[in-house]
């Protein structure tokens, strides 16, 4: 099979079209939880930085709905992207009835990975914003006039690992998926 011109059947290519789908909605639904939990951490990251990035789509809700609006919107994009690769691989080369189930799995893992590199985010960063490290948040510290520094710093940590998390969960993800392919 061609990766780049691959001859599929309409069917095939409505299930690629569906995990692309499902990925646009689990990585929505994750980044809504996700802002949830950082919001927990950290207001002052929303207010001071995301919510101005996100301005244009502020409808007046309480700043947790918010909060969970600008999760959805800043991670739906990279679950089209994993769900279309996701999909491509696995209802390309499997028939459909065991492609689903590595599928899913290929979702499993991606999500999991995510989910670990963001534990080990708010750990680097409450570690790392201890005592002195603080002190490497100070430009931010001035530019946003931040009062609770760590919490913003550490959420800033959660954010970067858990793009991180679904990039490396995605490798992962297609490797399972070449190796399961017969």
């Amino acid at each position: 099979m061609n990766l780049l011109y691959p001859k599929l059947s309409v069917r095939s290519f409505l299930y690629m079209l569906g995990a692309t789908l499902f990925g646009v909605l689990v990585a929505g639904i994750y980044g809504a939880l996700h802002d949830q939990i950082s919001y927990s951490i950290s207001p002052e990251y929303f207010k001071k930085m995301k919510f101005q990035q996100f301005a244009h789509a502020n409808f007046g809700w309480p700043p947790r709905v918010f909060a969970a609006e600008v999760g959805f919107l800043a991670s739906w994009w990279v679950g089209m992207i994993a769900g279309w690769i996701i999909g491509r691989i696995g209802y390309g080369f499997l028939p459909i009835e065991r492609a689903t189930k590595r599928v899913l799995n290929a979702f499993a893992i991606l999500i999991g990975t995510a989910i670990i590199c963001g534990i080990i985010g708010v750990l680097l960063g409450y570690f790392q914003t201890q005592g002195s490290g603080i002190d490497d948040w100070q430009d931010w510290r001035e530019e946003l006039k931040l009062e609770h520094t760590r919490e913003f710093a550490i959420v800033a940590y959660l954010h970067g690992w858990s793009y991180l998390g679904a990039i490396f969960g995605l490798i992962a993800a297609i490797v399972y998926l070449i190796l399961n392919r017969k």
